[in-house]
């Protein structure tokens, strides 16, 4: 259900007129002595550069270059980082990458932390202090917010709603990222998809000048080769379209619509076909957007 301020106001996220509480995402710490430089081998994005109120995109890869979870790396202080994570990915981070600490100085475990995104506006509420930036929705900044208790997380609502901001929805926030043209895993991509086909083996996902990390080689094939197999693209048609709906070409399926909002969608197809008009099965035409 969408709410009440996104109907009157469909742009309000991205005019700052409104915030989202990501309350499906989880916020995992690591710490410790060895944290950033153990990360940091491990994941695409580049994690000892990493300023502290800085967040970036990353992904955790298979060996052969597949993608297992996309998060963000927010940076705490020298040491620390938080990675917040949609709770709707196959595999939690920290469960992903526990296995890999070994003998090494690192502590991973989750939190009560809670993010607000305000990606319209370039600065924070004054009596919020510090903020990450980019919002991990894109622009803007987030707050990190203790939930120590239903009353803290009232209480930064109450305030962020004091300030003019009003409260979207998640079905909100995911309308707005398919109006974007955002890809988002584990919807558009699935464990069997290359960072590529969704641009994602590049920076500030994936850093290829920063050494070694999980699935590099794979990466770099596909760099060499020139192009993925598939790839996702942002679509958009004069009638609503359906989420899982097959993209045809020719008379054959070339792929499917992975997300829709209205006469918006996002697409993946296979890259033989990324010249040819499109139509979905139930002979809608397709334009890329």
């Amino acid at each position: 259900m969408r709410s009440p301020a996104a109907d009157r106001t469909p742009d309000a996220l991205d005019e700052g007129r409104a915030f989202a509480e990501l309350e499906p995402w989880t916020v995992t710490l690591v710490s410790g002595e060895d944290a950033r430089g153990w990360l940091h081998d491990l994941v695409t994005t580049d994690v000892e550069g990493l300023a502290r109120f800085e967040t970036r995109p990353s992904l955790l890869l298979t060996p052969t270059g597949r993608i297992r979870a996309r998060f963000h790396v927010l940076g705490l202080g020298e040491r620390d980082v938080a990675l917040a994570q949609p709770a709707d990915q196959p595999e939690a981070i920290g469960d992903a990458l526990a296995p890999y600490v070994l003998s090494s100085k690192v502590e991973i475990g989750p939190s009560r932390l809670r993010l607000f995104a305000i990606p319209g506006r370039e600065r924070p509420p004054a009596w919020a202090g510090d903020a990450w930036r980019p919002s991990v929705l894109g622009g803007g900044v987030d707050l990190l917010v203790g939930a120590s208790d239903d009353d803290a997380l009232a209480d930064v609502r109450t305030r962020l709603e004091a300030d003019g901001l009003a409260p979207v929805a998640t079905a909100d926030v995911e309308a707005r990222r398919i109006h974007l043209g955002e890809p988002r895993f584990p919807v558009d991509l699935d464990g069997d998809s290359l960072p590529a086909e969704a641009g994602w083996d590049a920076a500030p996902v994936t850093d290829r000048a920063k050494g070694c990390f999980l699935g590099q080689e794979a990466v770099a094939k596909v760099a060499n080769l020139g192009h993925p197999t598939r790839c996702v693209v942002a679509v958009a048609a004069d009638t609503r379209l359906v989420a899982g709906e097959l993209v045809t070409a020719e008379g054959r399926g070339v792929g499917a619509i992975t997300s829709a909002d209205g006469g918006l969608g996002i697409a993946r197809v296979s890259w033989d076909a990324m010249d040819a008009a499109w139509t979905t099965a139930s002979g809608t035409p397709l334009r890329r957007r």
